[in-house]
């Protein structure tokens, strides 16, 4: 089987061509929804932050009331003072009071606490808010230039085809088949360089008599191992023929 190997080496360069930047842009989805879901991050931090503010708000709202609430109860125990007739009723009296007292000093406190930690969320806020911004910013330059390289892959990957179309006519059918069988069945390597007196793919060692027959790419040769064709690279000094 005569073969033009300078037509089914340029094959397989383009398959391989055509195989890696197939490959890059299955993979830029994935890349992308990596940097969405890093933009969705920092969002996300963001509102954390201020439903935590939210609630410190709510908190304290709560503790106002319940604080007015018990100054309430304290100034109607001390208007029912006078009105006593007894030590014990105006000792009872005095006891409600101090603990309505208590509870107002302690929610005091509470809230004197809740606005402390106000001012730190408050800070968190805009700590998030700037990191927010400087990380989308970084983020979505990043997501364009995989927009950019995604369509420059996809139209070196459209040039590739049209070069293996305009090939493929050079390269006989029943050649055409053997390729495309070996190169399914291989993962997509079907041809093997010799590299010193080895098959380059699976290193099996070549016999003599079969380098001759590489060399003078008369007919297909497949290695013996690994079933690809073998051929001999151009810039490969040629092997003494054996006798």
């Amino acid at each position: 089987m005569d073969i033009d190997f300078n037509n089914i080496i340029q094959l397989q360069t383009l398959d391989s061509e055509i195989q890696a930047a197939t490959l890059v842009l299955e993979g830029m989805p994935r890349l992308i929804q990596d940097i969405d879901k890093k933009i969705q991050a920092g969002s996300k931090s963001v509102a954390e932050a201020k439903d935590r503010m939210a609630q410190n708000q709510k908190k304290r709202r709560d503790q106002e009331t319940e604080v007015k609430d018990a100054k309430s109860q304290i100034g109607k125990y001390k208007r029912q003072l006078s009105e006593v007739k007894t030590n014990k009723e105006y000792t009872s009296f005095l006891r409600e009071i101090e603990e309505f007292q208590r509870k107002v000093d302690a929610v005091e406190e509470a809230i004197i606490a809740e606005m402390l930690a106000a001012d730190d969320i408050e800070e968190e806020i805009k700590a998030a808010v700037l990191k927010q911004g400087q990380e989308e910013e970084d983020l979505r330059r990043e997501k364009q230039a995989l927009d950019e390289k995604a369509a420059e892959m996809e139209a070196k990957r459209t040039k590739l085809f049209e070069e293996r179309q305009a090939l493929l006519p050079r390269i006989p059918p029943d050649q055409m088949r053997l390729y495309e069988s070996i190169f399914l069945k291989k993962g997509g390597t079907a041809l093997s360089p010799v590299k010193d007196d080895f098959c380059a793919m699976c290193h099996m060692r070549i016999r003599p008599q079969m380098l001759n027959e590489i060399r003078d790419e008369i007919k297909i040769i497949v290695c013996e191992n690994c079933g690809r064709i073998l051929y001999w690279p151009p810039d490969k000094p040629e092997p003494p023929k054996s006798e």
